[in-house]
């Protein structure tokens, strides 16, 4: 049981203490509840661009990495399709230094368009890097744009194209963090060595004057059910062909979202999951097979990705793959095999709770979700599913009216 301690100004910030004496630092996060799902579909790519315009400074602090490593700090920050997430680490008696900066930064950044221009040539040149440049780097977005015809999650937390940051205005990049980064927006949470009482006494003085922006967030266009199969087949400069089919299947809310984390873990997590058993070792259609879930908020995708061995055609792989996915559908998961699944999460969850950065980074994702308590009911979840939902969901993931698919055609 994760215990940690709950306080809500009354501007609307959350406020999440996890106590953890065993390290003598403090992680100071603060989760913005805005992600690539949240963007204008004419300018994506906006979330991310703040992930790097936040340590642009501000008028009373220049420098942010400065100012925290001074303090003896260190910090970085991720944006996700559902939130943009920022966190630094300090020596427990620093921790004032950090609500410090943190505050100072919600309440208003130092714009201009010369920090504004060096940020989007950044960017830019990230784009370039991940998606054009680097074998493989387009499969997100083309499997997306794929998958999904409706839902922002048909971008990635990149954006959709360059222009989009390229063309962005000062104005613009303004209104953004104007309607998004504010109080009634985010969550904080402390954890490591820490005190609950000096934690809401501290949020109160470096943030409880910050007005809220009485946030008020479009909704979120639904996806509708995808009717029939949808392909697509591409040619790039890489070492091997591959083939990704994606199945949309239910959000983090949903007790189905870990039905089909465990299905992906029979299928392929470790030497002895099934695919690799069959697919790799014995009958050496892939050098490379993996299935999971993307881990959106919202609807998001199972994934199964592989890549194919020298003379094994798509058609070939793509049977051998549903061949699977149908027999896991008809032949019951033996108990043996669905408790080693099991024990292997649970393992890795247990671990990670014992670093105190990861779990303000849960508490963050839990909360972003819609309540951090989540993160205590996650196991219970796990291990009340049975082999016959298993089964039962398989059946409704795995239909090729569901799949979307990409073959990714290696050049002669």
């Amino acid at each position: 049981m994760v215990k940690f301690y709950r306080h809500q100004l009354s501007n609307g910030l959350q406020i999440l203490v996890y106590p953890d004496y065993s390290t003598p630092m403090v992680a100071l996060d603060v989760c913005y509840h805005v992600g690539a799902k949240n963007e204008n579909p004419n300018r994506t790519g906006f979330a991310h661009l703040f992930e790097h315009l936040m340590f642009g400074g501000t008028k009373r602090i220049p420098d942010y990495d400065e100012a925290l490593q001074h303090a003896g700090g260190e910090n970085n920050a991720y944006t996700t399709n559902d939130l943009t997430n920022y966190y630094l680490t300090v020596p427990k008696e620093n921790l004032e230094t950090g609500f410090w900066l943190e505050a100072d930064r919600m309440l208003e950044l130092d714009f201009s368009e010369e920090k504004l221009n060096i940020q989007k040539n950044v960017v830019i040149e990230e784009f370039k890097q991940r998606n054009l440049n680097q074998p493989y780097g387009d499969v997100w977005e083309l499997l997306r744009s794929l998958a999904y015809e409706v839902h922002p999650y048909r971008w990635q937390t990149i954006g959709k194209e360059i222009s989009h940051i390229a063309d962005a205005s000062l104005d613009e990049v303004k209104a953004f963090f104007y309607r998004y980064y504010a109080p009634d927006n985010a969550a904080l949470i402390l954890s490591g060595n820490v005190d609950e009482d000096l934690c809401v006494k501290l949020a109160e003085k470096w943030f409880g004057s910050i007005p809220n922006r009485q946030v008020n967030k479009a909704p979120i266009p639904q996806e509708p059910k995808q009717t029939a199969l949808r392909e697509m087949t591409v040619e790039r400069d890489v070492p091997d062909t591959a083939l990704y089919l994606a199945f949309h299947m239910p959000g983090r809310q949903e007790r189905g979202y870990y039905v089909c984390d465990l299905i992906s873990d029979v299928l392929s997590n470790g030497n002895s999951s099934r695919m690799y058993q069959r697919l790799i070792k014995e009958q050496k259609l892939f050098v490379e097979l993996d299935a999971y879930v993307s881990g959106d908020h919202d609807p998001g995708l199972f994934i199964v990705s592989g890549k194919l061995a020298g003379g094994v055609t798509i058609d070939q792989a793509r049977k051998a793959i549903w061949e699977e996915l149908r027999r896991i559908q008809e032949e019951p998961v033996t108990a043996i095999e669905l408790e080693k699944v099991k024990n292997k999460l649970e393992a890795n969850v247990v671990y990670s709770q014992m670093n105190y950065l990861h779990m303000a980074q849960e508490l963050a994702g839990f909360e972003n979700i819609d309540r951090a308590e989540r993160i205590n009911e996650q196991m219970l979840i796990y291990r009340s599913i049975t082999s016959s939902d298993l089964m039962t969901r398989a059946g409704q993931l795995f239909r090729e009216t569901n799949c979307s698919q990409l073959n990714y055609m290696a050049k002669q």
